[in-house]
Order: C-alpha cells, then sequence, then structure tokens
C-alpha cells in the first residue's frame, strides 16, 4: 500500500486514507467526553439531569460536524488530528465555564438578585461563530501563499489594530486596567487577538523577501556570525512595539508574545543563534526598562516574588490560585467539588487554575498534552510544507499558541509574572475564540498543502526497440 495520503495503491487501486475518518471519530469522542463532563458537573453540584444535557452534547457534535464536512471538501488532506484536539479544549473549557456559571447562580439566589445569561451559553453561541469564520476563512484561503501578496497590507492592519486600543479613552478601552478593548454598545472585542494572526502573516512574508540578506551577510565573532547592525531592523520593530504596547496599553502579555514569536522566526528563517543571542539581550534590557519605568510592572514582579505578602491587595488573585491548586493536588477535587469561584477572572485569565484545582495535576498534565499535540502538529505542517512562507506561517502560528499557553500557565502558577492573557480554546471570550479558529484554520490550510501529494507529470512512453517495432509503409509523394 502507498504511505502517501490520496495517492493509488499499487495492488488495489484504491486511494489511500486521507485520515477524515479517524476526524469524525475523534470528534465524536471530544463531544461524548464532554457530555459526560458536563452530567458530573451537574450530578455533584446536586442539579436535576435531564435530556438537555443529552441535546447540548449532540448540539456540540453538529456544530464540530459542520466544520469536519468544511474540511472533508475543501481540505481534505489536511490533519486529521488537529480539529479534534480543538474541540475537545473548547469543550472542556465549556465544562468549566458551566461549573463556575453554577457556583456564581447559587450566590445570586442566595444574594435574594435576579439570574442573568449564563457565561456557558454565550459561549455556545461564540463557539458557533467562531467555526462559520473558521469555515469562511477555509474557504477564502484556498492557497495560504497568497497571503503573501498582502504582507504589509496585513502588517499595517495588524500594527493598527494593536495599538488601537491604547490611544482611544479609556472609558471605551479600558477593563480591569489594561486598554484592550473596544467597545461599542453591547458588542466588546479585544482587537489584539486579532492583530497577532495579522502580524505573524507580515513577519512571514517580509522574512522570506529578505531571507537572503539575513542569512549571507553578517560579522564572524568567536566563531558565530553576527547580523549587520543594518539588518537588526525587524528585531528592532518588535521589540519597539512591545515597550509601545507595554506604555500604552498596560498589557505584558502582548508584548511578551509579539516580541517572542519574531524571535522564534527570525531563528527559523536564519538559522543562526546570534539572532537568539541579541534577542536575550534585548529581553533583558526591556525587562530592566519596563521594571523602572512602569508602575504595573513593578507590581506584577512584587506579587510574582511573594504573593502572600500581597494578600489583602494585588497578590489575592495568585494567592487564591496556588491555594486551588494545592487543594487539587495530584487527582483532584472532582468535577463539581472544588471552589474555583474563589479566584478573581476565574472563567478568564485564571481557568487552569479551576482545571487544576478540580482535575489536579494529572488533568491539567493531559490538557497541555493536548495543547503540545496540537503544537506539534502545527510544526511537523511547517516542516513538511513545500514552500518557505508556509513553513514560517505555520511555525509562527504554531509557536505563538504555545508560547501563550506558557505564558498563562506560568503566570497561575506563579512560575512567571501574570500577564493578564486568556488561554487559547478554554477562557470564556468572544475575541478570542474566534481569532484562534482563524488561526486553526491557516494552520489546516497549510497541513493540506503539505500533505497533499504532489502532482507527477504523466509515465513517458517506453522505446520499442528498433527489431521489434512494426513496419510501416510510406507512400513516396509524386514530383
Amino acid at each position: 500500500m502507498s504511505g502517501v495520503p490520496g495517492q493509488r495503491s499499487r495492488t488495489s487501486g484504491r486511494p489511500a486514507a486521507t485520515g477524515r475518518g479517524v476526524e469524525l471519530g475523534l470528534l465524536v469522542f471530544a463531544a461524548g467526553l464532554v457530555t459526560l463532563a458536563l452530567l458530573l458537573v451537574e450530578t455533584d453540584q446536586q442539579q436535576h439531569l435531564s435530556r438537555s444535557l443529552l441535546y447540548l452534547g449532540l448540539t456540540y457534535l453538529g456544530m464540530f460536524g459542520v466544520a469536519h464536512v468544511a474540511v472533508r471538501v475543501l481540505a481534505p488532506y489536511a490533519d486529521p488530528l488537529i480539529l479534534p484536539c480543538v474541540a475537545l479544549l473548547n469543550g472542556l473549557g465549556l465544562v468549566m465555564i458551566h461549573r463556575l456559571d453554577l457556583a456564581a447562580a447559587r450566590q445570586t439566589v442566595d444574594a435574594g438578585q435576579p439570574l442573568g445569561t449564563a457565561d456557558a451559553s454565550r459561549q455556545v453561541v461564540w463557539t458557533a461563530v467562531a467555526l462559520m469564520l473558521f469555515v469562511a476563512v477555509l474557504w477564502w484561503v484556498r492557497d495560504h501563499r497568497r497571503l503573501a501578496s498582502y504582507g504589509y497590507t496585513f502588517g499595517l492592519a495588524g500594527v493598527g489594530l494593536l495599538v488601537l486600543p491604547g490611544v482611544l479613552p479609556a472609558s471605551i478601552s479600558q477593563v480591569n486596567g489594561a486598554k484592550l478593548w473596544l467597545r461599542l454598545g453591547a458588542l466588546s472585542i479585544q482587537p489584539g487577538e486579532f492583530a497577532k494572526i495579522l502580524i505573524i502573516v507580515f513577519v512571514a512574508g517580509f522574512l522570506v523577501t529578505n531571507r537572503e540578506l539575513f542569512t549571507s551577510a553578517g560579522r564572524h565573532f568567536l566563531g558565530t556570525t553576527f547580523p549587520r547592525p543594518r539588518d537588526l531592523a525587524p528585531l528592532l520593530a518588535a521589540w519597539g512595539l512591545s515597550i509601545g504596547v507595554l506604555a500604552l496599553e498596560k498589557e505584558l502579555g502582548a508584548s511578551l508574545l509579539i516580541f517572542g514569536v519574531v524571535l522564534a522566526m527570525l531563528y527559523i528563517a536564519t538559522e543562526r543563534l546570534s539572532w537568539v543571542l541579541i534577542g536575550l539581550v534585548f529581553f533583558a534590557v526591556s525587562c530592566v526598562l519596563a521594571y523602572y519605568l512602569f508602575a504595573h510592572v513593578r507590581v506584577r514582579v512584587q506579587v510574582w516574588t511573594d504573593p502572600f505578602a500581597h494578600y489583602y491587595s494585588s497578590g489575592y488573585q495568585v494567592a487564591q490560585s496556588l491555594f486551588g491548586l494545592a487543594t487539587g493536588g495530584v487527582l483532584g477535587t472532582g468535577l463539581g467539588d472544588g471552589r474555583p469561584d474563589l479566584v478573581p477572572l476565574a472563567s478568564t485569565d485564571f481557568i487552569m487554575s479551576g482545571i487544576g484545582e478540580e482535575l489536579g495535576l494529572i488533568g491539567l498534565a493531559g490538557v497541555l498534552v493536548i495543547y503540545l499535540l496540537l503544537v506539534a502538529r502545527g510544526l511537523r505542517a511547517a516542516l513538511s510544507v513545500r514552500d518557505t512562507f508556509g513553513t514560517l506561517l505555520a511555525a509562527g502560528l504554531s509557536i505563538i499558541l504555545g508560547l501563550q499557553v506558557f505564558i498563562v500557565t506560568g503566570g497561575v502558577t506563579n512560575l512567571i509574572p501574570e500577564t493578564g492573557l486568556t488561554t487559547p480554546f478554554l477562557s470564556y471570550g468572544g475575541s478570542s475564540l474566534l481569532a484562534n479558529y482563524v488561526l486553526i484554520a491557516l494552520l489546516i490550510r497549510i497541513s493540506h498543502a503539505a500533505r497533499q501529494p504532489a502532482p507527477t507529470a504523466p509515465p513517458r512512453p517506453h522505446p520499442v526497440p528498433l527489431a521489434s517495432a512494426d513496419t510501416e509503409l510510406v507512400a513516396r509523394p509524386r514530383p
């Protein structure tokens, strides 16, 4: 049998499997697991069990079934593990948000206040909208290489969306001290979530165009080739943009994401360790400058060094997160049996803390393994695709996903200062879901191009020996 998907077997003449059947089976498994988790939450919270949970599970399966059909039609050779990983993460986040809704509803009833719309219901709606956007991107981007033609346009749009909340009045852009939002009546979006994808597309196109300059020119020192000062423009631009975002929007997480992903893409494009060394120097300098220039950075560092010393003020959130993780231990308290609602912003910034409390270290490690598998499949597509732009684009999208999970988990566990980022696909929020499903659509498109069989030339006819050739009588033309 042929090992290349889509090629026909030499023995049977049938096309080899593309992995779509595996994808569908894993999606059914993810929907079943999410339904079971919701059932456990309802049982532990002593809620009345009804068929609505079954209907919710079937609805969830139906939404991702539509996405599966779109992938089967528009990108049949795509990696079959990417979409199921996303479905499982999205579903587990929905379970935890519903569990927090039940806790909030109990507190609301005890206070004698009317119940509002549950966050889980909104998250289901946002998931449906995000999947529609996912299908639209798959339909529109039939060839990922087309994006390189709009690199500078995407770059300008990305920078504009990134700095827009910082220059707008705080009344329509500031929430919890950070200017990240754009509030238009009842609608609130985070432009920065979409800006990071546009910036990655621009950086990938820019590096492809100027790759020879970055790889051929340079100065040798101590056995390492360092770039010339005038070639440091991309790194200086990323550094300046990160500092600008930190100053305008008081957002540490976005700054780390932008600088980290640009540095990683520079290293992948040039394969020079000198870029990493120079980038680390820039990072160290920016850390020192940020600490002395921005008060909110000093507060984050002080909380990081000793959250319990600031328990009744700025360190309360991190301290409660650590208490919750310690309560969960290795096996966890069980879904519905913990108190993740004691952590502020438990459904957004600190949803990892709730998972660690109720599912324990084993459950939290399992979630991180799903993320690791998702990033690995994205990097595999980057290694397999046949064009440099696709390699850099898939690598950048995968790295920013993994880097964001690391920054969030590090902040929740107090490994690094807390940054306020949301966990992709798990956290509550429409902007994050929409942007991350666009990211996944691009990864699926690139993985389709990487796994699609290369077009083969038609077989050339074998020459017939002269002794075996047929005799042909040719009439001689008359003069």
